[in-house]
């Protein structure tokens, strides 16, 4: 079989079964289990497949028909240009939480030397991505997951920024609170985080695909789904400097009580910034 018949092949039967994006699925798993780039595919697509590949391929293709996700096939995702590895403690990073890295980054000048927290860090796509694009800083890493932070700390280092990341097993900010050193009250210079915001009465409404592939533990918020921003704006009050910023990934219905909580914990300069999707997506703020 040619490289572009089996292409098509697992590219048309995605479309029959009502997939949201059955050419880009397709690509992905067949470029992956030729080990071949994207491009390639229409640049060999004349060439022979082999059977070891055809078959990988059609497993893959199996495995999205059934309703796994990609990323979670491939056990990697891209994000903000790079790739991360995932695994089962961790959400697969979305398009979605770039809004806040090109926040964060519009107002950093890359040559200084910041400290940044990273609360649920997972991955590590914002902390690794953040670390990458700004060479001087530092990122304290925090998920109450280690197998997370093992797998934050393996794309550290897959992308060349590890002696700058150190991850924290910790209840989101308990197990700095006390700390002394140079981790102490007042020296962060960046609070980031996003956080689960879901509430917890309209999880059984989400997909298939994150409802039974992504941890719950990042996705449930809480009642009202506020809950874990409750606890890491009234931390971060403490924990930044002053003049420090703040910035969380948000729901789309969660500007207005974010704002309350910022202001009661002495925060201004609130800016809500909006997705490419024009949904209010990103919350910023600074200690006064």
């Amino acid at each position: 079989m040619e490289i572009g018949q089996l292409y098509r092949s697992v590219r048309d039967r995605f479309r029959a079964a009502g997939l949201e994006t059955p050419e880009l699925d397709a690509k992905l798993l067949v470029s992956a289990a030729l080990e071949i780039s994207l491009s390639a595919l229409v640049l060999q697509e004349h060439d022979r497949a082999g059977d070891a590949a055809i078959a990988l391929a059609e497993g893959h293709a199996l495995k999205r028909l059934g309703g796994v996700p990609v990323g979670r096939i491939l056990g990697e995702r891209d994000f903000y240009g790079r790739r991360f590895l995932l695994n089962d403690a961790t959400l697969e990073p979305r398009p979605d939480t770039e809004t806040l890295i090109e926040a964060v980054l519009g107002r950093c000048d890359p040559d200084e030397a910041l400290l940044f927290c990273d609360i649920g860090t997972g991955t590590g796509a914002i902390a690794v991505t953040l670390l990458a694009e700004l060479p001087a800083s530092r990122t304290i890493a925090v998920d109450l997951s280690v197998d997370a932070l093992h797998c934050a700390y393996r794309n550290a280092d897959l992308h060349g920024v590890a002696d700058r990341l150190l991850p924290v097993c910790a209840d989101y900010t308990a197990a700095l609170r006390p700390a002394q050193d140079d981790l102490s009250r007042e020296s962060l210079d960046w609070v980031v985080s996003n956080p689960p915001y879901i509430r917890s009465s309209v999880l059984g409404e989400l997909s298939r695909e994150v409802i039974q592939h992504d941890p719950l533990l990042a996705l449930d918020g809480g009642d009202d789904g506020l809950e874990a921003y409750r606890i890491i704006v009234a931390d971060a009050a403490h924990l930044l400097r002053k003049d420090g910023h703040i910035a969380l990934e948000i729901g789309f219905d969660q500007a207005a009580d974010l704002k309350k909580q910022l202001r009661h914990h002495g925060f201004g300069a609130i800016e809500i910034i909006r997705d490419l999707s024009g949904n209010d997506r990103v919350v910023l703020a600074r200690k006064l």
